[in-house]
């Protein structure tokens, strides 16, 4: 069958409105979360609303490699159970046109899907926490005197805790400073001092703190003995964690590794170890989630035509239900994926096959005009529920003068 036709194109067009508002829907429920840890650095550091907006996008790749095959399917199943309710579905079988035919836009629409969220799981996902990682850190450190915090510990700096009791941002002057010093290997050292003033370092990520009349407590390895050596003025280095360099040369997560860096590391591995099997399935999952969007729409559609006679409420609930369903047969193989008891071929790739089987399943039967027995129940479960829900008190009211008047007649 041609794909240019009239009602390939008209199909196309219907599923891209309601692609577009579920799209819109589920990233604003996805994105509540990250608004509120970027909430928090907004409150603390007073971010402005161009750095807002940057975290927002380089959060939203992550989120759309899920969001794309949610709106995919749900735009299949809206489209067809509109179709389904204005006949339209009735109407084209009468004029001879397959069911068969009418997946070919479906298809279409669910490749496009497939590509794209495939290109943001490949690409879009490890720039975006690669990039959000990165602001994160300049935020902090450019930042860094607004997110200082009276009575509470800060760990923001490389091997060092401190905790001060008041702090005056404008002389940059603290008052009651306690800092625990683990940056030696084997030896702890405590300075407590009454004053210190907090001075920039050489360059953007390093900081000093001037500590006058102070004492500094030094466990000596192995903590058999300590010293306290009491000081005039004393100045301690902090360097602020995961600087702009270090992003750039630490070990990288999964989730930020491109497919080539993905598959350069299962090739170097050495042994088979959690790193590995993590690694392993963030490979799989990059192609098994996109997957899902054609999968999913293979599911959609038969339940769109199939659901007509239980009400459109019906086929939203059948289809929010399978696709929960496939996420969390998802979410149980990549527990099992990443423990290394199960291999992720076998568990990230089992909810397409079984989600895809059931809707070829529904789609043959759709296509014989056969009905489905689940649905044919559900049709006449919510008959009987909207009859039950109709005989009301207007019928018990009714129904005693009836009585009342019979008896006057007997009289």
């Amino acid at each position: 069958m041609q794909i240019n036709t009239i009602v390939n194109r008209y199909i196309l067009r219907e599923l891209i409105p309601p692609f577009c508002m579920n799209l819109v829907f589920f990233m604003f429920v996805f994105l509540m979360r990250q608004i509120l840890d970027i909430t928090n650095m907004i409150v603390n550091y007073q971010v402005s609303l161009a750095v807002f907006a940057l975290m927002i996008i380089y959060s939203m790749p992550y989120f759309l490699v899920y969001i794309i095959p949610m709106s995919v399917m749900m735009s299949v199943l809206l489209t067809f159970l509109r179709m389904s309710a204005d006949n339209e579905i009735t109407a084209l079988k009468a004029g001879g046109v397959s069911l068969y035919s009418l997946m070919t836009p479906v298809m279409i629409f669910a490749i496009a899907g497939f590509l794209l969220s495939t290109f943001m799981a490949a690409y879009g996902m490890p720039w975006g926490r690669t990039a959000y990682e990165r602001l994160s850190v300049e935020v902090v450190r450019s930042n860094f005197n607004v997110g200082l915090k009276e009575r509470q510990f800060i760990d923001s700096f490389d091997g060092v805790m401190m905790y001060v009791n008041e702090i005056d941002m404008k002389s940059r002057q603290m008052r009651g400073v306690f800092i625990e010093d683990n940056r030696k290997r084997g030896a702890s050292s405590t300075v407590v001092a009454p004053r210190g003033n907090l001075f920039e370092g050489e360059d953007a990520n390093t900081f000093f703190i001037r500590l006058q009349n102070g004492v500094v407590s030094q466990v000596r390895p192995g903590g058999k003995s300590a010293d306290a050596i009491g000081f005039d003025t004393y100045d301690i280095r902090l360097d602020m964690k995961g600087g702009a360099a270090d992003v750039a040369s630490r070990s990288r997560d999964e989730k930020e590794m491109r497919i080539s860096e993905l598959r350069q590391y299962l090739e170097d591995a050495e042994k088979q170890d959690k790193k590995y099997y993590s690694v392993l399935t963030e490979m799989h999952r990059k192609f098994s989630i996109p997957f899902a969007c054609i999968a999913l729409s293979i599911l959609a559609m038969p339940l769109g035509i199939q659901t007509v006679s239980a009400r459109k409420s019906a086929g939203l609930g059948i289809g929010l239900f399978c696709f929960l369903l496939y996420y969390l047969l998802l979410s149980g193989g990549m527990v099992l994926a990443e423990t290394g008891r199960w291999h992720p071929v076998f568990v990230l790739w089992a909810p397409n096959v079984i989600m895809g089987a059931l809707g070829i399943y529904l789609f043959v039967k759709a296509a014989k005009d056969s009905p489905v027995a689940m649905f044919s129940g559900i049709g006449r479960g919510l008959d009987r529920l909207r009859r039950m829900l109709s005989v009301g008190p207007e019928d018990g009211r009714s129904g005693g003068p009836s009585r009342g008047s019979g008896g006057t007649s007997a009289s």
